[in-house]
């Protein structure tokens, strides 16, 4: 960490922001913090905790007459951002302060290619020619270590892979060089060498120009790797602050070591006892090829033929969890949807309770389809926003003959079983938390009373205590019911505290195979060494407040 200089980048004083209009409510309650030169800043709590709001509050993009800053300061180099104009504040953002967002396919212009975005920056904020402009472009695209930058400057967001499309944001938050970066979950969906990498250029760029990094995330270590201070924030206030060592080792406030304490530990759990249950899932030389064999391409050129998943197999028995681990493109979703027939494998053998369901027709699969669920990455998209909790939950089994009044109750009783009450069934789904939508996508899985579910990233996107809750859940339901989980994740904490067994994948083949506690304590692939060596806070354990003790 660089030098820090002693006026403040950033201060944030007493802020409060509150809802508009009659029956204004709180959302931040004087919060307060400052960020000088060279130094990063964490902002850590639960979902809804005001993280977000203080970032966009400081941007100055709170949605106008929903939120609106009610006392305080935010002061850039000593300028009240609360009180300038929004031509001022457009002219500050990009050139003295700018934002990475955590998604940025959203984030991204789709129609635009990477550098015309760039180069928009420029044109607003800079008095450079075409040529002097594309330079900068070229050269921005290169700091954050893309490969080939020419064709980077030339390819449109939906051509890169999402660790790509990070650095193509990076590139384009620093290419003015801001005194103040506010990074917003930027990690988040990533696998944990891509996120190894963006913290360590993150930390490169902010060396070299001196940058203030606010810093937002949910992800414990992250914040050990990268802050040099951390504030934990809880229902709008700062309730803790202080060096990242100090309130990770020290914790005084009791809100800050519960979050501490939910952090998954890297280290597996003890194994559970071996079963002799029956397999109900079993996969042998499983292969997913796209393109090739007549497919075309664009100009009518043969596709290329691209070889997503190759000769994977695995058993999975009742009552057990697998968990699928790899970098994004190592095939770990195609193999799920192959699993689940969403995608039909290009040859292998998929068997779900001894029946060959790899090369069944779509009216001959249907009555299989329920003995094998999913539960997908974002309830909030996999849910339908006009439909009520119940009337999703009762959709399947309704669509395969049961009757309405007998689903309906099934539903009220799943969701008490996954921790909502029986009267949340009229609810629609907005009206719901991340947590509380997630559990209401495992009761709509369960419903179906399947053999298998498979869980794509089930948990990623919450927060530490939530996620702890979520999976405490999920085996309580597996001890309870005796349902086998294929487990798909980038999470390696998450692996470790929730799988029997662990399947490591790269370029779409298998690299390694078995129990966890071998598989992630004694990894014989030196691909398996190099995820746990990239994953963030590795050599900490969060839960006992100190390093770890192999560390």
């Amino acid at each position: 960490m660089t030098e820090h200089a002693d006026k403040p980048v950033l201060e944030v004083a007493d802020l409060a922001v509150a809802t508009g209009g009659p029956g204004a409510k709180p959302i931040l309650r004087g919060v307060s913090f400052d960020i000088r030169a060279g130094e990063t800043m964490c902002l850590v709590g639960e979902s809804g905790s005001g993280k977000s709001v203080t970032s966009l509050a400081t941007m100055g993009l709170l949605p106008p007459r929903l939120l609106q800053v009610t006392r305080g300061a935010i002061r850039l180099d000593g300028t009240d951002l609360t009180g300038v104009s929004p031509a001022q504040m457009r002219a500050l953002r990009g050139n003295r302060m700018a934002m990475i967002f955590q998604e940025p396919m959203t984030a991204l212009n789709p129609v635009m290619s990477i550098g015309a975005q760039i180069d928009e920056s420029l044109r607003t904020h800079a008095t450079l020619s075409a040529s002097a402009r594309r330079t900068r472009v070229l050269d921005a695209l290169d700091q954050v270590r893309l490969p080939d930058v020419a064709r980077i400057h030339d390819s449109f967001p939906h051509q890169l892979s999402g660790g790509q499309r990070q650095r193509a944001m990076i590139a384009m938050a620093l290419v003015l060089e801001p005194r103040l970066l506010i990074a917003d979950e930027p990690t988040t969906a990533l696998d944990v060498t891509t996120q190894a990498q963006i913290l360590t250029l993150i930390r490169d760029l902010q060396a070299q120009h001196g940058t203030a990094v606010l810093f937002i995330t949910h992800d414990m270590g992250v914040v050990l790797d990268i802050a040099d201070r951390v504030c934990v924030m809880r229902a709008g206030e700062i309730v803790e602050t202080g060096p990242v060592r100090e309130v990770l080792s020290r914790p005084q406030a009791g809100y800050t070591r519960d979050l501490l304490s939910a952090v998954p530990s890297l280290l597996p759990r003890p194994p559970r006892r071996e079963t002799r249950a029956k397999p109900v899932l079993e996969v042998t030389g499983l292969r997913k090829v796209y393109g090739g064999r007549g497919g075309l391409s664009r100009l009518w050129r043969p596709a290329r033929e691209t070889v997503a998943v190759d000769g994977v197999e695995f058993t999975l028995r009742a009552g057990r969890t697998l968990g699928v681990v790899g970098e994004s493109g190592s095939g770990k979703s195609t193999l799920a949807r192959c699993v689940m027939r969403l995608v039909d494998p290009s040859g292998g053998a998929i068997r779900v309770c001894g029946q060959h369901v790899g090369e069944l027709s779509a009216q001959a699969l249907k009555p299989h389809r329920k003995r094998i669920q999913m539960i997908f990455q974002d309830p909030n998209r996999s849910l339908n926003p006009r439909m009520t909790i119940g009337r999703s939950l009762v959709e399947g089994p309704v669509n395969y003959g049961a009757p309405f009044g007998h689903s309906w109750e099934r539903a009220q009783d799943l969701l008490e079983l996954v921790g909502l009450p029986a009267d949340a069934i009229n609810r629609f789904p907005h009206q719901f938390s991340g947590g509380q939508r997630q559990r209401i996508a495992i009761a709509r899985a369960l419903i179906m009373e399947p053999e298998v579910l498979v869980a794509d990233e089930a948990v990623s996107a919450l927060d530490v205590s939530v996620q702890a809750q979520v999976l405490r859940l999920l085996d309580d339901i597996q001890t309870r019911l005796g349902v086998a989980i294929l487990f798909i994740t980038h999470d390696l904490r998450v692996a470790a505290q929730i799988c029997d067994d662990i399947l490591v994948m790269k370029a779409g083949r298998m690299v390694e195979y078995g129990p966890t506690a071998q598989v992630l304590g004694q990894p014989r692939a030196d691909y398996t060494r190099s995820l746990m060596e990239a994953a963030p806070g590795r050599h900490w354990d969060f839960a006992a407040f100190a390093p770890r003790a192999s560390a």
